[in-house]
């Protein structure tokens, strides 16, 4: 029966809420007036006229006071024990103004009240009136499972988006909107859609007053560099955040007003992304042959999905691994294009001629490479096979089949690299680079883009820190003072296609990457993101610890993108930069190879490291 009134209570406009509770003051201030009364006489009370129209003013005088203080704005399941004081408040300043009609009474000789009938009525109105609240807030707190983990929503924006969401809220029932925030002063203090509009200062006191668990975005306008700065401020508070999709994606259709998502890591990049140029894409992709490698990875598959939107003639994908070549061209075939799936690896030369020679290739795009820098500097001799051989076939085959465009996908570790991952990645961009430089570049343009992380792309430290989280801890990190450069892998796969379109023959493409960030910051931030806090000296109690667990052989604690940045040369795309031509002549590469290349066939892994980073640090 409890349940059942619950449910009935919970479900009712606040409207009628406020109402029933208005009403119940008036009866319960009445009911005070007349057991003072009572108390004081010492036996049955039964008013004059007079009597009961004063003492209907008492009800009278305290409704607006007790709405001017609040009382009827509070959610009872989530009124926190201060509200007594409040209360206290209410009734004092009720009482004081009932006793001033009671002295202009009595100067005019209506009536005569004894003097202790405001003393008995305070007390009795201040226990009542807080009494009943809290008893109701004990009894019809709604079960866990009703009101979710979270508890109280706190929406942040109360413009039209964030109005349809209250409604949508409330038409579900199993979330309850305590209050808005919003940076308009126009609008604090004021009531929308029967909600409080409060300043964003004030998130704490709400937070720690109304039992807030949640904080939902209602920005859908903002651009992202906002959207991340109120996230910022935001992932700081013991709350769950999640918020509206961007209007573009509304408008999209792709979400509605009242479909929400968990703040994605990316959100706290801040960068504004800036639109791709569309002649570019139409220039390289649209009725070309495109051949990617490594189409099952998160590079490969996220670049094929972007280029079957811009409606290619024929898409090829290579990949090694079986299960994710069928998982990508499932995807692929269930948009309409011609797509064609090749099992196998780079390095195998005989293939990936005849696959160039039968397809008859117009672009292609090397995303195929051993990344994770530990596994590769266990395994060099693989990584050099990989990366840098495996380069070397597809480059060659790609200049004799007459490809027009290679695209080499790179990475900043090949700046001075100190890892066996980024050194083969070096010796690929000067492979690129090379061949770029031979035959008629007007007709065969070769270039590398180089970047730095991408967020959840296999191997980063992102998914792996997701995981750890979900089990509970701890998060691991090799050096808190390590920074990385992040970046969508949307954005990266639209700047990866633009750049090649841009080519000249022999470039090496640098990405806009925006600051450096802390690994230990994203740790922290992605922590606080799902509604946990870091454990630490400051915070013994908190529930995901950090434990730093010593750099790795490979490793540097922060990358870089530019060999020279000041010599970076901007291109007609703001977030791709060319770099410089080389200071050295790349004509001694093909020794190189060959010396690198006998050390690789006699399994001289010694010899195969001295030769590999003694090429690319002279």
């Amino acid at each position: 029966m409890l349940e059942q009134l619950r449910e009935r209570l919970s479900g009712l406009p606040r409207v009628w809420k406020r109402a029933i509770l208005l009403g119940f003051d008036v009866l319960v201030l009445l009911g005070a007036l007349w057991l003072s009364f009572t108390i004081r006489l010492g036996g049955p009370f039964t008013p004059s006229t007079i009597h009961v129209l004063l003492m209907l003013l008492a009800p009278v005088v305290a409704i607006p006071v007790f709405v001017r203080m609040g009382l009827y704005r509070a959610v009872i399941r989530y009124l926190p024990e201060r509200a007594l004081w409040t209360i206290m408040q209410a009734t004092t300043l009720a009482t004081l103004l009932w006793v001033f009609t009671l002295f202009v009474a009595e100067a005019t000789r209506l009536a005569i009240f004894p003097r202790t009938v405001p003393f008995f009525y305070f007390v009795f109105a201040t226990l009542a009136i807080a009494g009943s609240r809290f008893l109701a807030k004990a009894l019809l707190w709604l079960p866990e499972r009703a009101v979710g983990r979270s508890g109280g929503v706190v929406i942040h924006g109360a413009g039209p988006a964030g109005i349809q969401l209250v409604e949508a809220l409330r038409s579900h029932g199993t979330n309850f909107v305590v209050a808005f925030l919003d940076e308009d002063p126009n609008l604090w203090g004021r009531d929308v859609a029967g909600i409080r509009v409060y300043p964003p200062d004030r998130l704490e006191a709400l937070i720690r007053d109304h039992g807030i668990g949640e904080v939902i975005m209602s920005a859908p306008s903002a651009d992202r560099a906002r959207r991340a700065e109120i996230v910022e401020r935001l992932s700081h508070l013991p709350v769950n955040i999640r918020t509206l999709p961007s209007i573009s994606d509304l408008v999209s259709g792709k979400y509605l007003v009242n479909q929400l998502r968990q703040i994605d890591i990316d959100d706290l990049l801040g960068r504004s992304t800036v639109p791709a140029d569309p002649e570019l894409f139409r220039q390289l992709v649209t009725d070309s042959t495109i051949l990617v490698t490594g189409a099952g990875g998160s590079i490969g598959s996220e670049l094929t999905r972007l280029i079957v939107k811009w409606a290619p003639r024929r898409l090829i994908l290579v990949e090694a691994n079986e299960f994710a070549l069928y998982e990508i061209d499932r995807v692929l075939r269930s948009t309409g294009a011609e797509v064609v799936p090749v099992l196998g690896s780079v390095g195998d030369a005989a293939l990936m001629r005849r696959v160039l020679d039968q397809q008859r290739v117009d672009v292609i795009f090397h995303a195929a490479a051993h990344k994770h820098v530990p596994l590769v500097e266990a395994n060099a001799l693989e990584g050099v096979r990989n990366n840098v051989f495996g380069t070397l076939t597809l480059v060659e085959a790609a200049r004799a089949a007459g490809v027009g465009h290679f695209v080499l996908i790179s990475t900043d570790k090949a700046v001075r690299p100190s890892s066996v991952m980024g050194a083969t990645k070096r010796w690929a961009e000067l492979i690129v680079r090379h061949n770029g430089g031979l035959g008629d570049t007007d007709r065969q343009r070769f270039c590398a883009v180089r970047f730095g992380n991408v967020l959840g792309s296999n191997g980063s430290v992102v998914p792996l820190f997701r995981e750890q989280i979900a089990a509970g801890g701890p998060v691991t990190l090799t050096d808190e003072r390590m920074t990385r450069y992040f970046m969508s892998i949307h954005e990266a796969a639209e700047l990866i296609v633009q750049a090649g379109a841009l080519s000249e023959g022999g470039d090496i493409f640098l990405l806009d990457m925006g600051e450096p960030v802390r690994i230990r910051d994203l740790a922290e931030n992605m922590i606080r993101l799902a509604g946990l806090t870091v454990k630490s000296e400051e915070n013994p109690s908190g529930d995901i610890a950090i434990v730093e667990t010593g750099q790795r052989q490979g490793e540097k604690l922060h990358e870089e993108l530019f060999y020279d940045p000041a010599h970076a040369r901007p291109t007609r795309q703001p977030r791709i930069f060319r770099s410089p031509s080389a200071a050295r002549a790349t004509g001694d590469l093909e020794a190189a190879l060959a010396a690198l290349a006998a050390a690789l066939e006699r399994a001289d892994e010694a010899e195969v490291r001295r030769l590999l980073f003694a090429y690319v640090m002279e």
